[in-house]
C-alpha cells in the first residue's frame, strides 16, 4: 500500500520551524523515561529560558557552551539560545576529569567567555575556569516574556545559529560555524531523499555533542513528525535494547554507525535477545553513517532480524561532516545493488549539495591513490557546507579550496551513476565506533616513550576481515636491541598502556618493526597508507609473529578455562579488555587492565557471579583468571586480620631489584596500577596497601605497627636487600620508616623515593578535619573537581558527619559512582581508614636518618614549586647521611600519577632506579 508524503515545508530561520512544529499539539518528543514533550511546549520552555538569558545580560551573538549529556535539559536550552540569538556550542566533557579543565580553558579563549548552561543535577560538576555558569531550570524560571517586552532578535539565514566542536580525540578541536541557512537546507534535503514524512516517527541515541543529533531533532521537526529520545549508555549498555526501542515507539527512522549492527549481531547469537520478540515491520529506514559500512555485518544483521519484520531495504549508506550539517549523501539503491560488495558506495548527493573530485596530486601523500581512475579528494560546495571556523581563520583557509569548494580530506571518486565511494583519506586519522582520532596525537605521545625509537612510530587504522568497525595499529621502531626479547617486551607493553591511557581503549594491532618497514615519502612522512595496505596484505606478519611470541614468552602460552567458574570469568575478562579470548593464567594488568578496568572487572564479576561484593584486595591479590575462579568458589573462608596480606603484586616480571610503593593516606593502592605496567619485564611491582578494607579487619592501632607490618611483609618476598621503596604523599614517611628499619638490620636501602611530601607531617596532619579528609577523599577517587574544594569545605563543615558523606556521594557524578561501585556506606568506611592514618600521623616525629633519598616534586597543593621545594622538602637533608635528589615531575599532588601524566612520571621513575642501581653496582 503506497505511503502518503507531505511537500516538505521550507522555513528561512530556526524560529520559524520552531513556530510552525508548535502548532501541532499532539507531536513532540518522548524521552528514555516515557515522559512527552511537545513541540508546543518546548517552544514555551524555550521562550521561558530566552527570557532568562536577556535577564541575565546575554546579548544577540554571545556563545553559551551547553552540556549534552541530558536531552531533556539540552534541547529546551538549544532553543532558548536560538530565540535569543545566543549561539550555543554542545559540549560534551571528557570522561578523564584531569582532561577537563584544560579543554575548558581552551574553550574560553576560542569562544571569548561564553556562557555556561547545564542541568541543576550536573551543577559543579565542572572545573571552575572563570565562566558565568547559569542552571537550565534556573532559567526556566522566569515568566515568558511580555508581548511587549523587547523583540527577538533579528536573524536571517545567514545569522550563525550553532557551534559544532570538532575533533573525538584529545586534541584542542575546532568550532563549527552552522547558519540557520546552513541548517535548514541540510534536513530539507535530507526528508526529501529519504521521502519521509509527519507519520516517520525519528529514534536518536547519539549524545547531542554530535551532528547526527541535530540532524534527528530537527528533521521531524520540519516533515511534522514525533521523535524519540535516549542517551547513548542506554543503547551502548545493552546493544539489544536498541531493537527494544525501534519496536516499542515504532520507530520509522533512526541513525547509527556500523559498529551497532555488529555489538547486535553478537548479543543475538548468544542468545542475548529482546526480552519479547520486537515487531520491525514499520521501520523504513536505519541510516549507516559516522564510519564505514561493512556489508557482511549488514547482511547478517538483516538476516538474523528478518524474522521480527525488518525488511531488506531498510538499511541506507550515508555520508556526512559536522561541516555538511551531518548526513548528506545517501544511497537508497543499497538492498537492490550493494549487497554483494565489502563497501557499498555512499550514494548520492542531496538537492543542493555539489560534489566533485579533485586530483591534484599535492593534495594527497605519495601512494594514496590517484590511480588515473577518477579518485582523488571528495570536495563540497551548497547551501548546507559550513563557510569555516569560528575563531580560527588559518584553520579555515586550509578548509577550502581558492574558488570556495570545502575540502573534506577524504579521498574517493563517483561512479558512472553519480555514486560516490570513498576510497582513503587524505587526513591521517583512525574512526574507531565512529569517533574520529588523529593518528598525530597519540603519535606524539608515544614518541616520548623511552622504548621507542624517536621518530619511529605510526598509528593507523586496519579492518580486519569480518571486523564491524575500523580498529587501531600501531607500529613502532624498538628503541632498544630487536633481538633482546626483554627490551621488545617491555615497548610492546608501554605502547599499549600509553596509548589506553591517552585514548581511553586499547590497539588491536602493535608491531615492532625495523626502520625499514616504515615506508616513507620524499619528505621523510611516514605514509600510512601504504602501512594499512601492508599489514592488511600479510606483508608485515613477520611482525605480529614477533610480537606473538615475545608475549608467550612472558605471558605463558595460552591456557582455556576449565570449568563454568573460570570460563564465566574468562568471557567477563575478555569483555573488559575487548579481547577475543584471555587466557586462564595471564595476570589481569599484564593483558593490559588499568585502574578504571579494574573498577569495571570488579562490578562486572558481582553481576555475573550475583556476589554483592568482591573486595578489591581479592582482586589486586588473585589477578588472573584461575587465581580469581578459586578464591570465588572458595566462599569467603577466614577472615579478619589473620587473613589480611598488605602486598599487592601489581607486577612480578624482571630481573632487577623488586619496587615496593606505600599507598597514600587513603590507604589503597589503585593508584598504582597504571604506573605499573611499564616495569613489566624489568623489575618487579609491588604495592602496599592498608589495613582495613576487608571484612573484619581492623585498623592499625599505630605508625609503629603498620611499619612492622609492612617490613614483615616485604621481608616475605624479599629476604635480604638490597631493597627498592617508595611512597607516595603519606606513603613517603612510611617507606622512609622501612628504610630506616631495613638499613637498622644491617640490609642496604639503595633506592628511597619519597613522591611529593616533606618529612614533617605531623603539623599538616592535624590542620586535616574531618571533612578535610572527606573532601581529599573525595577528590582522589574524582568525585568532586579540584575547584570546587574550597566551596564544599565551607558548606560542609557545619553539617554532621554523616551527612556531610552523604552530601559528597550525592553531588557526585552517576556515571563515576558506577565506575568505582561506590555507595554512601563504602565511602564512608573509607574515609574513616583514611581519618585513621591522620590520626596516626599527628603523632609522628622523623628521626634518624637512611643513606639518600629521592624527592620526586610537583606542584603543590598551595604556593609555588620553588616555595614548596625550598622551604619544606628540602628538610629531607636533615635525615640522610649523603646528598640527595630532587626531582621535578609534572602534574599536581593529586594528579602526578593520573592518565595524562603516569607515561611521564615512570620515565623519571625507572631512570632514578637505574640509576641507583648503576650507583651501587659501582
Amino acid at each position: 500500500m503506497p505511503e502518503t508524503r507531505t511537500r516538505t515545508r521550507t522555513f528561512p530561520t530556526l524560529p520559524g520551524l520552531l513556530e510552525s512544529a508548535a502548532r501541532d499539539t499532539s507531536r513532540g518528543i518522548t524521552f528514555a523515561d516515557g515522559s512527552f514533550l511537545s513541540y508546543a511546549a518546548l517552544s514555551e520552555s524555550a521562550r521561558r529560558i530566552a527570557h532568562g538569558l536577556r535577564e541575565q545580560g546575554a546579548a544577540p551573538g554571545d556563545r553559551a557552551l551547553l552540556t549534552a549529556e541530558d536531552p531533556e535539559s539540552f534541547f529546551p536550552a538549544f532553543w532558548g539560545c536560538v530565540l535569543s540569538g545566543v549561539v550555543p556550542c554542545p559540549l560534551a566533557p571528557p570522561s578523564d576529569p584531569q582532561r577537563r579543565y584544560a579543554r575548558l580553558r581552551h574553550l574560553c579563549t576560542l569562544l571569548d567567555d561564553p556562557l555556561l548552561l547545564v542541568p541543576k543535577s550536573a551543577y559543579g560538576e565542572l572545573p571552575d575556569v572563570g565562566l558565568k555558569t547559569l542552571t537550565v531550570e534556573e532559567l526556566g524560571q522566569f515568566g515568558p516574556p511580555p508581548e511587549e517586552s523587547r523583540p527577538a532578535p533579528a536573524v536571517s539565514s545567514g545569522t550563525l545559529a550553532l557551534l559544532m566542536l570538532t575533533s573525538g580525540s584529545t586534541g584542542a578541536g575546532k568550532a563549527v560555524r552552522l547558519t540557520h541557512g546552513n541548517l535548514l537546507a541540510a534536513v530539507a534535503g535530507k526528508a526529501e531523499a529519504l521521502e519521509l514524512g509527519p507519520e516517520d516517527t525519528v529514534l536518536n541515541w547519539i549524545s547531542a555533542d554530535h551532528i547526527a543529533a541535530f540532524e534527528a531533532h530537527l528533521l521531524p521537526m520540519l516533515t511534522g513528525a514525533g521523535q524519540v529520545m535516549v542517551t547513548p549508555a542506554t543503547v551502548l549498555a545493552d546493544p539489544v535494547e536498541f531493537l527494544t526501542l525501534l519496536a516499542e515507539h515504532r520507530v520509522r527512522a533512526t541513525f547509527t554507525p556500523n559498529f551497532l549492527f555488529g555489538q547486535i549481531n553478537q548479543a543475538l547469537a548468544q542468545g542475548r535477545g529482546p526480552r519479547r520478540a520486537p515487531d520491525l515491520s514499520h521501520v523504513r529506514h536505519i541510516i549507516s553513517g559516522g564510519e564505514a559500512t561493512v556489508t557482511a555485518t549488514v547482511r547478517a544483521f538483516l538476516a538474523a532480524l528478518a524474522p521480527y519484520g525488518l525488511r531488506e531495504d531498510v538499511i541506507v549508506p550515508a555520508f556526512g561532516m559536522t561541516e555538511t550539517c551531518a548526513g548528506s549523501v545517501f544511497n537508497r539503491d543499497f538492498a537492490a545493488r550493494d549487497l554483494g560488495t565489502e563497501f557499498p558506495p555512499l550514494g548520492r548527493p542531496v538537492r543542493g549539495l555539489r560534489v566533485r573530485i579533485a586530483a591534484e596530486a599535492d593534495e594527497r601523500d605519495e601512494g594514496d591513490g590517484g590511480n588515473g581512475s577518477g579518485t582523488g579528494e571528495v570536495q563540497f560546495s551548497g547551501p548546507m557546507v559550513t563557510e569555516g571556523y569560528y575563531g580560527d581563520e588559518e584553520a579555515t583557509a586550509r578548509a577550502f579550496t581558492p574558488d570556495g569548494w570545502f575540502r573534506t580530506g577524504d579521498l574517493g571518486f563517483l561512479d558512472a551513476d553519480g555514486r560516490l565511494t570513498l576510497a582513503g583519506r587524505t587526513k591521517d586519522s583512525i574512526i574507531v565506533n565512529g569517533v574520529n582520532y588523529h593518528s598525530h596525537d597519540l603519535e606524539a605521545v608515544l614518541d616520548e616513550l623511552d622504548e621507542v625509537a624517536r621518530g619511529q612510530v605510526a598509528a593507523f587504522p586496519v579492518r580486519p576481515d569480518g571486523a564491524d568497525s575500523e580498529q587501531l595499529a600501531l607500529a613502532f621502531v624498538p628503541a632498544g636491541d630487536p633481538a633482546d626479547d626483554a627490551a621488545v617486551y617491555r615497548a610492546l607493553v608501554a605502547v599499549r598502556s600509553s596509548t589506553v591511557m591517552h585514548w581511553g581503549f586499547r590497539p588491536q594491532v602493535i608491531l615492532p618493526v625495523a626502520p625499514s618497514d616504515l615506508p616513507r615519502g620524499n619528505l621523510g612522512k611516514v605514509q600510512r597508507s601504504r602501512l594499512r595496505a601492508a599489514v592488511e596484505e600479510g606483508r608485515l606478519a613477520g611482525a605480529a609473529r614477533r610480537a606473538e611470541e615475545v608475549s608467550a614468552r612472558f605471558l605463558g602460552a595460552h591456557a582455556a578455562p576449565e570449568g563454568e567458574a573460570e570460563t564465566a570469568l574468562a568471557a567477563v575478562y575478555a569483555r573488559v579488555l575487548d579481547a577475543p579470548r584471555v587466557s586462564a593464567t595471564a595476570s589481569f594488568f599484564d593483558l593490559g587492565g588499568t585502574s578504571l578496568d579494574v573498577l569495571r572487572l570488579k562490578a562486572e564479576i558481582q553481576s555475573a557471579f550475583g556476589i554483592e561484593d568482591v573486595p578489591m584486595a581479592t582482586l589486586l591479590q588473585a589477578p588472573t583468571v584461575r587465581a580469581l575462579a578459586a578464591r570465588l568458589t572458595a566462599g569467603h573462608g577466614a577472615g579478619g586480620d589473620a587473613a589480611y596480606d598488605p602486598l599487592v603484586p601489581l607486577q612480578v616480571t624482571g630481573e632487577g631489584t623488586p619496587l615496593f610503593c606505600v599507598h597514600p593516606g587513603l590507604g589503597e593502592v589503585l593508584v598504582f596500577v597504571n604506573l605499573a605496567k611499564y616495569f613489566t619485564g624489568e623489575r618487579p611491582f609491588y604495592a602496599l596497601r592498608a589495613r582495613g578494607f576487608g571484612e573484619g579487619e581492623t585498623h592499625f592501632g599505630s605508625f609503629e605497627e603498620m611499619v612492622s607490618t609492612y617490613v614483615a611483609a616485604i621481608r616475605r618476598v624479599q629476604p635480604s636487600g638490597p631493597y627498592a621503596v617508595a611512597g607516595y604523599s603519606y606513603g613517603g614517611a612510611v617507606a622512609f620508616e622501612i628504610a630506616k628499619r631495613l638499613e637498622a638490620d644491617g640490609d642496604e636501602a639503595g633506592f628511597v623515593g619519597i613522591f611529593n611530601l616533606p618529612p614533617h607531617i605531623a603539623g599538616r596532619m592535624n590542620e586535616i578535619t574531618f571533612t578535610d579528609g572527606a573532601i581529599n577523599l573525595a577528590l582522589f577517587l574524582e568525585l568532586i573537581d579540584p575547584g570546587d574544594v574550597p566551596r564544599l569545605t565551607a558548606a560542609l563543615r557545619p553539617l554532621p558527619e554523616a551527612e556531610q558523606l552523604a552530601r559528597l556521594v550525592g553531588r557526585a557524578p552517576a556515571r563515576r559512582l558506577a565506575e568505582l561501585d561506590l555507595t554512601v556506606e563504602r565511602f564512608t568506611a573509607w574515609v574513616h581508614l583514611a581519618q585513621n592514618m591522620v590520626h596516626l600521623g599527628r603523632d609522628y616525629t622523623p628521626s634518624g636518618s637512611v643513606e639518600r633519598v629521592r624527592v620526586f616534586y610537583c606542584t603543590p597543593l598551595k604556593g609555588t614549586k620553588e616555595e614548596w621545594l625550598n622551604g619544606q622538602l628540602r628538610a629531607w637533608d636533615a635525615f640522610t647521611r649523603t646528598a640527595n635528589a630532587y626531582i621535578e615531575v609534572d602534574g599536581e599532588h593529586y594528579t602526578l600519577m593520573s592518565p595524562e601524566h603516569v607515561q611521564t612520571f615512570q620515565a623519571t621513575l625507572r631512570r632514578e632506579l637505574a640509576s641507583a642501581d648503576d650507583t651501587r653496582s659501582r
